[in-house]
C-alpha cells in the first residue's frame, strides 16, 4: 500500500510528471500494437525495438523511420501510426483533459494545472474556452487541409488511396511529424505548389502555438480591426521570429543550392523547393530533395533551423523561437553592458531569462553528448580520413531527433540497436522538452540555507 501510495502521490499529484508517465505509457502501448501481425504488411511482425523507434517517432512528432511507413505497414498500422501522431501533437494530458471536460461539463483545478504545464506556461483566465479553441482549431485546419491535398491526388490515385494520403499527410504536416507514406517523402511533388503551400501552410498554423491563433481571434473578436500592438508580446515575437527564420533559411537554401543540387531549375521552382525546406526544417521533417545532396554549408543551415524548432505551446519542438530570439535579445543587452532586455517596449523578466538560458544550454548539452554518444558507438574505429562525412551525419541525426523534425541523412535504418535506443531517449527528452523534466525530477524539499558569496573570475 505505501509504495501504491509513494506512486500516486509521485506522479498523479504532479502535472509534470503525468505528462512524463502518459508519453511514456503511449509510446509502449503504440510499440505493442505495431509488433501485431496485422500491422505490418510482409510476413511476421515488427521487432520490438523497431516498434518502439516508431511509436516513439510517431508520439513524439519526429518523423525518423527505421522502416518504409507506407511499404511496411498495413492500413491498420499506418492508422495506429495516425493516432500516435494525433495524440502527440496535441498531448495526451491535453486529450484527456477535453474529453474529462466533455463528460463532465467542468475544468477542474487539476485539469487547469495540465493546461497550464502542456499549452499555455502562463496564467490565462479561460482555460475552457483555450481547450475547445484548440480542438476546433485542429479539427477545422486539419479537415481543410485534408480536403485540399484530396483534390489535388484524386487525378493522379483511386478515391480510397486518395483519401488515405490527404487525411495522412494533412495530420501529419499540422502535427509537424513529417511522416509520410511515400518512401522519398515529397519530392515527387517538388514542383507542386498546391501540395508545397498547403503543406507548408499546416506546419506553420501547427507550429506557432495555439496561445497565438488564441490570442489573435480573441483580439479580433473585441477589435473591429486586428492590430499588431493589440497583440500580446508572446504572439508578437512569435509571429516576427517565425516570419525572419522562414525568409531568411529561403534565401540561405536558395542561393547555396541552386546551382548545386537545385541545377536545372527555374528561378521559381528554385524558391518554392527553398521555401518548402525551411519551413519543413524547423520542425516537420518532410522533405522535397535528398539531404544528402545538399552542400554542407547547406546543411549546417538546416541544423540551425532544426535545433530552433516550432514555437512554445505548439505541435512542434526544438528550443522554440522565443528561445532563440530571447537568448539573442539577452546576450546583445549583455555585451551593451545594460542590466534589462527590452522588446517591444516591454522589461524581461529575469526568471524567464534564466530559463532561457538553462533550456539553450542544456540542448547544446544533450546534442553534444549524444553526438558523441553515437559517433562512439556507430564508429568504434576509424580516422577522420576514413569516414569523411560521417560527423556531419550523426550530428545532422542527434539535433533531428532532438529537435523532434525527422529530416535524416539516410543513416536512421542503420543504426546499431543501441544507437536507436539513444535516439528513442533524445525524441522523448525533445519532445518534453528540458523544463518539464527538469521540474519533473526535482526533489520535492528544497535546501533551506543559503551559503556565503565570493566572486570567481569570468571571461
Amino acid at each position: 500500500m505505501n509504495l501504491i501510495k509513494t506512486f500516486n502521490t509521485w506522479f498523479f499529484r504532479s502535472p509534470p510528471r503525468l505528462v512524463l508517465l502518459s508519453f511514456a505509457a503511449t509510446i509502449l502501448l503504440g510499440a505493442l500494437l505495431l509488433m501485431l501481425p496485422r500491422a505490418t504488411a510482409g510476413e511476421g511482425s515488427l521487432g520490438f525495438i523497431d516498434a518502439l523507434f516508431t511509436s516513439t517517432s510517431a508520439i513524439c512528432v519526429t518523423g525518423l523511420i527505421v522502416v518504409d511507413t507506407g511499404g511496411h505497414f498495413t492500413l491498420f498500422g499506418q492508422i495506429v501510426i495516425l493516432i500516435l501522431i494525433q495524440a502527440g501533437g496535441l498531448g495526451i494530458m491535453t486529450i484527456s483533459t477535453f474529453f474529462i471536460y466533455l463528460i463532465s461539463g467542468r475544468l477542474n483545478v487539476f485539469g487547469q494545472e495540465l493546461l497550464f504545464d502542456t499549452i499555455t506556461q502562463d496564467p490565462m483566465q479561460n482555460l475552457r474556452r483555450l481547450l475547445m479553441s484548440v480542438f476546433i482549431y485542429t479539427a477545422v485546419l486539419e479537415l481543410l487541409g485534408a480536403c485540399i491535398l484530396f483534390i489535388r491526388f484524386i487525378p493522379d490515385y483511386s478515391f480510397r488511396h486518395a483519401a488515405l494520403q490527404a487525411v495522412f499527410h494533412s495530420v501529419s504536416a499540422f502535427c509537424n511529424a513529417g511522416f509520410s507514406l511515400w518512401s522519398d517523402s515529397l519530392t515527387v511533388y517538388r514542383h507542386d505548389a498546391v501540395v508545397n503551400m498547403t503543406i507548408s501552410g499546416l506546419i506553420v498554423l501547427g507550429g506557432i502555438g495555439f496561445v497565438v491563433v488564441y490570442d489573435m481571434v480573441l483580439k479580433r473578436r473585441k477589435s473591429a480591426k486586428l492590430t499588431w500592438m493589440k497583440l500580446s508580446l508572446h504572439s508578437r515575437l512569435v509571429i516576427l521570429t517565425t516570419c525572419v527564420l522562414i525568409a531568411a533559411g529561403t534565401l540561405l537554401i536558395f542561393f547555396l543550392e541552386f546551382h548545386n543540387s537545385m541545377a536545372g531549375e527555374s528561378v521559381g521552382h528554385g524558391l518554392l523547393i527553398s521555401f518548402f525546406q525551411s519551413v519543413t526544417a524547423r520542425t516537420a521533417g518532410f522533405n522535397t530533395v535528398n539531404m544528402t545532396s545538399f552542400r554542407d554549408s547547406t546543411l549546417l543551415v538546416i541544423v540551425v533551423l532544426m535545433f530552433i524548432g516550432a514555437s512554445p505551446g505548439s505541435c512542434g519542438g526544438g528550443i522554440k523561437t522565443t528561445t532563440f530570439l530571447l537568448f539573442l535579445s539577452s546576450l546583445y543587452a549583455r555585451f551593451r553592458l545594460k542590466q534589462h532586455v527590452n522588446l517591444f517596449s516591454k522589461k524581461i523578466p529575469e526568471q524567464i531569462l534564466s530559463k532561457v538560458t538553462v533550456i539553450v544550454f542544456f540542448s547544446l548539452f544533450a546534442v553534444i553528448l549524444f553526438t558523441f554518444l553515437l559517433l562512439v558507438i556507430e564508429i568504434p574505429q576509424g580516422s577522420h580520413n576514413a569516414t569523411k562525412g560521417s560527423f556531419l551525419a550523426y550530428l545532422f541525426e542527434v539535433v533531428s531527433a532532438y529537435g523532434t523534425v525527422g529530416l535524416s541523412m539516410g543513416v536512421t535504418p542503420f543504426l546499431d540497436t543501441l544507437s536507436k535506443l539513444l535516439i528513442v531517449i533524445l525524441m522523448y527528452v525533445g519532445r518534453l522538452g528540458p523544463l518539464t523534466l527538469a521540474i519533473a525530477l526535482k526533489p520535492r524539499k528544497e535546501d533551506r540555507f543559503k551559503y556565503t558569496e565570493e566572486n570567481v573570475l569570468v571571461g
